[in-house]
């Protein structure tokens, strides 16, 4: 006697983690919060289009540059990571959804990778819409941008920058399983890097160590033959770095700190730069995109490892 298989064939790979990808997004993009970010974004990229017309008491010239001088904050960084990925893993151990989810075809590999995939979706197509945003104002209000091919080596950069941030929250909802604690915690880590150090290090010098750490980098200015400009050297100016190398391949990168210069009686009367050393500018570009992608590497492997060695209480 011959028996059938009457059972219906299991879904290949991409379907069921795209099933996965799908969920995320759609649960993610529902969440009131990402859409207030979204909108937020929006208001001050408007005010940094209007509010020069509007203060300036003469006439807005043309900037042919405009465009590719802008770069999205650090603390936006932050807030679109933590909006995304805030309670991706840990709100499913606290709703007891996740016992669901993994009855499902999908290994917690999948399921992680997924949501890591929906946030990259995410976070890409917000930035891509502020992006075209920044550049149809920047034409309007600034006339013709030199350099617009280049817009999406900022677009790219931004998207890893803020990868940093995704990782590193993921990893702690993924050790935590609590929305709170995850929530506090990258907040507490961003104020930690974001005010302090740049504080300690304005004064303290350019440590080599503040280009290995995310944020800003240190105090530096690009060196052209036209004049110099303030630059960051750190994780945040990924795009704008990897710019300024296609632009300038030979600049070099100066790295300040500042003195204080005194007077008789001991008193400070002003604020001196003093070029501590100088890097070309494709050694900044690249160490930072090399660090960056390092630190999402780390993060993402223990949130991972987290996630697949999490215990479900029911």
């Amino acid at each position: 006697m011959t028996t059938t298989n009457t059972g219906r064939p299991r879904p290949s790979w991409i379907t069921r983690f795209w099933a996965v990808v799908r969920y995320e997004m759609l649960w993610n993009i529902r969440k009131k919060k990402f859409i207030g970010i979204i909108i937020i974004s929006f208001v001050f990229s408007t005010l940094g289009l209007v509010l020069p017309v509007v203060l300036s008491s003469t006439p807005i010239g043309a900037n042919p540059d405009y465009v590719i001088g802008v770069s999205v904050s650090s603390f936006a960084f932050f807030l679109f990571a933590l909006a995304t990925v805030m309670n991706s893993i840990s709100s499913e151990f606290e709703s007891g959804t996740i016992v669901p989810l993994l009855t499902k075809p999908v290994s917690r590999t999948m399921v992680f990778l997924g949501k890591l995939f929906a946030a990259f979706i995410i976070i890409l197509v917000a930035y891509t819409i502020l992006y075209v945003y920044t550049v149809v104002g920047g034409i309007l209000i600034y006339g013709p941008q030199n350099s617009l091919q280049l817009v999406p080596f900022a677009l790219l950069g931004d998207v890893i920058s803020t990868f940093i941030w995704v990782a590193l929250i993921l990893a702690m909802g993924a050790l935590s399983k609590n929305t709170m604690i995850t929530a506090l915690v990258g907040l507490g880590v961003f104020l930690a890097l974001f005010i302090a150090l740049p504080i300690v290090s304005v004064f303290a010098g350019p440590s080599a160590a503040l280009n290995y750490i995310p944020g800003s980098g240190g105090n530096a200015m690009l060196n052209l033959a036209i004049g110099s400009k303030s630059i960051g050297t750190g994780t945040d100016n990924i795009g704008v770095n990897l710019i300024n190398w296609i632009l300038y391949p030979s600049a070099n990168v100066s790295f300040t700190k500042i003195d204080l210069t005194m007077i008789q009686g001991g008193q400070p009367t002003e604020l001196a730069q003093t070029v501590v050393y100088t890097e070309p500018i494709s050694v900044v570009a690249l160490r930072s995109l090399g660090v960056a992608l390092a630190y999402i590497f780390v993060f993402l492997l223990i949130g991972w490892y987290a996630f697949k060695r999490a215990q479900i209480l029911e």
